[in-house]
C-alpha cells in the first residue's frame, strides 16, 4: 500500500486528448491528423481580449507585440489577429497583398473596409469595437500532448502581462478544463465516497468492530489498483475517474455480505471454535460472491470491446480492481476475525433506525409475493414490455458542453460563441476528381453558389473561401472579372489569393486543384454536427458534378460526430457479449435452464425501466452512459445470485418454492437491503458531478440499482413461487 500511494501520488495524471476516444488506426483519426499536418491543425485558442477601441493604433500595437511573444513558444504554429490581417488590392494586373489595419486610413474608411469583407471582419473584432479576436494556432496534435498541460498555462501567463477580464477559448482551453474537473472530482468522489460508506457501514454493519475491517476491504485494492495504473504510465480520463467510487462500492458489499454471515452463525453456533466459525462464514459466502464478482467482472470486460480506448481502459482496469477487491476482501476479514473474541451476542450496530424493522418487513414481503404473485408478474411484464420498446426510442447524442462543468471555461466560451457564432474550425476542400486546376469559370460559379449554400445555413458561421475574395474584389473593382475574362486571365488573378502572409485562412493546395472553405461551428451535439456534416454534403452535391469533383471534409467535428457510431458499437456488442455470458455463468450456477431464465427475466427489467426513464427524461446515450447498461447488468445480478444461493441450497429440503424463498428472503434480505443501500448512495456520489454527462451517469445507475433491488424482490420471488415448481 506504502508503495502503491507513492506511486500514485507522483505519477497520477489526467489525459483527456483525443487519442483516448479514437484508435490510433481508426480511418477518421488518420485522415484528421494528416489534415492538420497538411492544412495546419484546428487545435486553436481564441483569445476575446478587451480594449478601449479595436481599430485604434495603441491597442493593435499591443496585438503585435502579443503575435512576437506568443509566437516563439515551441508548440506554436501561427497566430492571427487584426494586426497581422491582410486584403487583396489589384492593381498592375495582379493582386497583392497589405495590411487590413493601417494607421494612416482613418476610423470610417477602415470600417468601411471591414463592411466590405464581413466574414472576416466578424472574426476580428466585435461588433461595438469593445473587443479584439486573437487566434493562436497550435502544431499538430500529436506533437503537443505530451506538453498540453503546460500550455494553456503558459499562454495565459503572456496574455495576463498585458491584459486583464479577457475570455479564453477554444478546443486546448477545454480540454484543460476537462482534465482539470476530472483530477479534481476524482478527489472529490474518492473523500465523499469513503465518509458516505463509513456512516452507512455505521447503519449496516452487526457491530462497531467490524468497521475497520470494512473500510480497509475498501481501501487496500483501491491503493493498489492505483498503484499499478501510475506504475505502468496510465492517466485518468473522464471514463476511469468513475473507477475509485464504483470499487469502493462493490469492495464494501462484499465485506458486509462476509460480515453479515460470520456474525450470524456466530450467534447460532456459539459453541465453535474461531477458526471453524471463520471457516463456515468463507464456505457460505464464497460461492456468491465469487458469482457475482463473475457477472460484475463480464459487466466491465464487456467494455473491452468498445472500439473506443476509454471505454477498454475502463474495463480492464475495473476487472484488475475487482479481481483484488475479492482476494483482498477475504483476506482483510479473515485477519481481522482473527484479532476479535467471540462476544456475539452483546454486539449491536452502532446507529439505528428504532421505527424501522427489518424482520418485520420481510415478514410482510414475503407474505405480500406469496399473496399477489400473479398480480405481481402481470404488473412486472407489462412494465417490461414497455421498457423494450422504450429501448428504441432513446436518442444517441453527445452534448459537448455538458461534458464541461460550469465554470471559467464554460462562461468563456458561451460569451465568445456569442460574439463569434463559434469556436469550432471546420476546413472543407472542393478538388478536381482528375487534378487540374480547380480556377476556370465554370468551377467558380459553382464554388459560389457552394459558398452561398453554406453561408446560409443557421448552424454555420462565418465561412472563408476564394469567393469571399472574388466578392471583395469585384467591389473593390467592378472590371477585374468581366464575363468575357479568359480562362488563363482568371486563374493567375486568383491564384495569388492563397499567400504565405494570408495562411490561417487555407484558400487553395500547393497545386490549384482544391478550393478551400474554412467554417465556424459551435460547441454542439453530436446529432447537430451530424445534420451540419449532411447539409454540407447535400449541398455538395446539389451543386457539383460528383463524377468531376471530390469533396473533403476536415476537422475534430468530423471525428467528434463519429462518437455516436462508436456510443451504439459499444452499446450492442458489449450489452450482448455480457449477457450472453452472465447467462452462461447463471446457468453453470443454477444448474437449472427453466430456473436461470426465470432468475435472468428479472434482471432485464432494472435495464428496461432505466430505458423508459431515459426517454422520458430526454437523456441520451452519450460517452459517459454509453457503458451503462453492461454495468447494470453485472451489478443488478449481484443480489439476485445472493438470494438464488440461499434459496438453490434449500432444494434438497422438503418446502414449497414459497416456503425456501421465504427462509432465503429470511437469511439474505438484510444484506440484500444493505448492498443496495451501499451501491445507491456510491452512485449518488457521483451524480452530484458538476459535470452534467457524470451526473447523469451517476443518477441513472443509482436508479437502476435500487430498481434491481425492487425486482430482487417482488418480481423474483413472484415469478418463482408461480412458475419453478
Amino acid at each position: 500500500m506504502a508503495l502503491a500511494g507513492h506511486q500514485t501520488l507522483n505519477k497520477l495524471s489526467v489525459d483527456n486528448s483525443l487519442s483516448i476516444w479514437f484508435l490510433e488506426d481508426d480511418p477518421s483519426y488518420k485522415a484528421y491528423i494528416e489534415f492538420q499536418e497538411k492544412f495546419g491543425s484546428d487545435e486553436i485558442f481564441i483569445a476575446m481580449l478587451p480594449v478601449k477601441n479595436a481599430i485604434g493604433e495603441n491597442d493593435v500595437n499591443a496585438l503585435k507585440q502579443l503575435h512576437q511573444d506568443i509566437e516563439t513558444l515551441p508548440y506554436v504554429k501561427t497566430t492571427f489577429s487584426l494586426a497581422k490581417a491582410k486584403y487583396p488590392i489589384y492593381a498592375n494586373d495582379k493582386i497583392i497583398f497589405d495590411d487590413l489595419y493601417n494607421p494612416k486610413r482613418s476610423e470610417k474608411g477602415l470600417k468601411s473596409l471591414f463592411s466590405k469583407l464581413p466574414n472576416i471582419a466578424s472574426q476580428l473584432v466585435t461588433k461595438d469595437y469593445k473587443h479584439q479576436f486573437f487566434y493562436i494556432q497550435m502544431k499538430p496534435t500529436p506533437t503537443i500532448e505530451e506538453k498540453r498541460q503546460d500550455i494553456a498555462v503558459e499562454i495565459r501567463t503572456i496574455i495576463d502581462k498585458s491584459y486583464s477580464n479577457y475570455y479564453l477559448t477554444g478546443p486546448p482551453v477545454l480540454n484543460e478544463a476537462y482534465s482539470k474537473g476530472i483530477y479534481k472530482e476524482s478527489l472529490t468522489f474518492g473523500i465523499l465516497t469513503v465518509l458516505v460508506i463509513t456512516i452507512l457501514l455505521l447503519f449496516l454493519l452487526p457491530s462497531k468492530r467490524y468497521l475497520l475491517i470494512a473500510l480497509l476491504s475498501v481501501a487496500v485494492p483501491i491503493s493498489l489498483l492505483f498503484g499499478i495504473i501510475t506504475s505502468f504510465g496510465f492517466a485518468l480520463n473522464m471514463i476511469s475517474m468513475l473507477i475509485p467510487t464504483i470499487l469502493m462500492v462493490y469492495s464494501v458489499s462484499d465485506a458486509v455480505h462476509i460480515i453479515n454471515i460470520y456474525h450470524k452463525e456466530g450467534i447460532a453456533n456459539t459453541s465453535l471454535s474461531k477458526v471453524n466459525l471463520i471457516t463456515i462464514a468463507i464456505r457460505r459466502s464464497l460461492t456468491p460472491c465469487f458469482y457475482t464478482t463473475v457477472t460484475t467482472f463480464v459487466g466491465y470486460f464487456a467494455l473491452y470491446i468498445s472500439p473506443l480506448p476509454a471505454f477498454k481502459n475502463m474495463g480492464i482496469f475495473t476487472c484488475i480492481g475487482l479481481v483484488l477487491s475479492f482476494i483482498l476482501v477475504y483476506v482483510i476479514t479473515i485477519i481481522g476475525f482473527s484479532f476479535m473474541g467471540l462476544n456475539f451476542k452483546s454486539s449491536k450496530p452502532i446507529l439505528k433506525l428504532h421505527f424501522i424493522s427489518q424482520t418485520k418487513f420481510i415478514e410482510w414481503l414475503n407474505t405480500f409475493t406469496s399473496a399477489y404473485k400473479t398480480s405481481l408478474i402481470t404488473v412486472f411484464t407489462l412494465v417490461l414490455l414497455f421498457g423494450l420498446y422504450s429501448i428504441f426510442q432513446v436518442d444517441i447524442d453527445t452534448n459537448s458542453r455538458d461534458l464541461l462543468a460550469e465554470g471559467e471555461a464554460k462562461n468563456d466560451l458561451r460569451t465568445v460563441e456569442v460574439e463569434l457564432g463559434g469556436s469550432n474550425r471546420l476546413q472543407l476542400n472542393v478538388s478536381t476528381n482528375n487534378g487540374t486546376a480547380i480556377l476556370n469559370k465554370e468551377a467558380l460559379e459553382k464554388l459560389e453558389v457552394f459558398h452561398n449554400k453554406l453561408q446560409e445555413n443557421p448552424l454555420i458561421s462565418s465561412p472563408v473561401s476564394v469567393v469571399t475574395i472574388k466578392s471583395f474584389l469585384e467591389k473593390r473593382s467592378p472590371v477585374l472579372f468581366p464575363s468575357n475574362i479568359s480562362e488563363g486571365k482568371l486563374k493567375n488573378t486568383l491564384a495569388e489569393v492563397d499567400v504565405a502572409e494570408n495562411s490561417f485562412f487555407k484558400l487553395f493546395s500547393e497545386d490549384l486543384s482544391s478550393a478551400g472553405f474554412t467554417l465556424t461551428l459551435m460547441e454542439m451535439r453530436t446529432s447537430e454536427l451530424e445534420q451540419v456534416l449532411h447539409d454540407i454534403k447535400t449541398a455538395f452535391e446539389d451543386t457539383f458534378d460528383t463524377n468531376l469533383f471530390n469533396l473533403k471534409i476536415n476537422g475534430f467535428a468530423v471525428v467528434f460526430s463519429q462518437l455516436n457510431n462508436f456510443i451504439l458499437e459499444t452499446q450492442f456488442k458489449s450489452f450482448f457479449v455480457a449477457f450472453f455470458v452472465a447467462f452462461l455463468c447463471l446457468w453453470f450456477f443454477i444448474k437449472s435452464l427453466r430456473t436461470t431464465i426465470l432468475v435472468l427475466i428479472p434482471n432485464i427489467l432494472p435495464l428496461a425501466i432505466l430505458a423508459i426513464f431515459m426517454s422520458v427524461l430526454h437523456i441520451p446515450l452519450d460517452v459517459t452512459t454509453a457503458m451503462i447498461t453492461p454495468i447494470m447488468l453485472g451489478i443488478a445480478m449481484d443480489d439476485t445470485i445472493h438470494l438464488v444461493h440461499k434459496y438453490r441450497k434449500r432444494k434438497g429440503e422438503h418446502g414449497t418454492p414459497e416456503e425456501r424463498m421465504d427462509n432465503a428472503m429470511h437469511y439474505t434480505g438484510g444484506a440484500l437491503l444493505s448492498t443496495t443501500i451501499a451501491l445507491v448512495g456510491g452512485f449518488l456520489i457521483i451524480a452530484s458531478s458538476a459535470t452534467p454527462s457524470v451526473r447523469d451517469f451517476g443518477a441513472l445507475c443509482a436508479i437502476t440499482v435500487g430498481i434491481a433491488l425492487i425486482t430482487d424482490i417482488f418480481y423474483l420471488p413472484a415469478l418463482l413461487k408461480r412458475f419453478d415448481k
